[in-house]
């Protein structure tokens, strides 16, 4: 499984990066042909102070791909709600392909 996590308008610490790296180790116990994972964090609404974390998840295996985007007050918030979106997608996806 191969991990790319991209930041926008910012760079990212390294507690972040081992955080999302640790949670994304979980997901082959979902599918077991996930090839590739993208992350994008991004810092939206920067205008008025209020900044938004946005967390965006592309998930690729074999002909499909999941994508999901989730934004919050903190980049571990939007990235857990995303990441438990995403769970869902795969798991519904497979209980089809098993029906």
């Amino acid at each position: 499984m191969n991990v790319n996590i991209q930041t926008v308008r910012f760079d990212a610490d390294m507690k972040l990066r081992t955080y999302i790296e640790k949670k994304l180790s979980k997901l082959p116990q979902f599918h077991e042909r996930i090839t590739k994972v993208d992350v994008f964090l991004k810092l939206d609404n920067v205008v008025h102070n209020i900044k938004d974390k946005v967390a965006e998840i592309k998930v690729t295996i074999p002909r499909h791909e999941f994508f999901v985007k989730h934004s919050s007050k903190s980049f571990e918030e939007s990235f857990d709600a995303a990441l438990d979106s995403l769970i869902t997608q795969i798991k519904r996806k497979k209980e089809k392909q098993a029906a």
